[in-house]
């Protein structure tokens, strides 16, 4: 008689990894991941929270959908750090982040637009991909040394 109760284990299990792969596959994540593609030989300006910032962005959908992009509009946005002026991923992401440093966010469900989405480009339950750069803090741009690394002395 135990069989049947075994049986349901053994199905229940062969879900969760049915559900487990699929989430992998299709790139969601659960967790902030935040990865570093790009970072100045130095950061004489780093990202705090409530300073003004200002990030170029590129935002994708799992499917490699672009959603919205500052790069073609030659428009970067502004915002304040840490005050809930964007979604919590890029409040948590852009954080010490250098100027002319770039990032890639992968930006889960719980950190972007939860499950009612933005409707009609981002559909609920979400995972988010942010190809980001830190353009300005506090209205100071990356200096001329933070760009060049052929200007240092032989």
């Amino acid at each position: 008689m135990a069989k049947p109760q075994l049986l349901l284990v053994v199905a229940a299990a062969a879900l969760l990894l049915v559900v487990a792969a699929s989430a992998k596959k299709s790139g969601d994540v659960t967790e902030l991941q935040i990865g570093v593609k790009h970072k100045p030989e130095s950061c004489s300006i780093q990202a705090h929270k409530g300073d003004r910032v200002k990030v170029h962005y590129r935002g994708k959908l799992t499917d490699g959908t672009v959603f919205d992009s500052s790069y073609e509009r030659g428009d970067p946005i502004e915002f304040e750090l840490g005050t809930g002026q964007v979604i919590k991923g890029w409040d948590q992401g852009i954080l010490g982040m250098c100027v002319g440093e770039k990032r890639k966010l992968k930006i889960p469900s719980k950190l972007g637009y939860g499950a009612q989405g933005s409707p009609p480009t981002i559909p609920g339950g979400a995972t988010l991909i942010f190809d980001t750069e830190l353009v300005a803090v506090n209205g100071e741009p990356a200096s001329k040394s933070d760009e060049d690394d052929d200007d240092s002395e032989l």
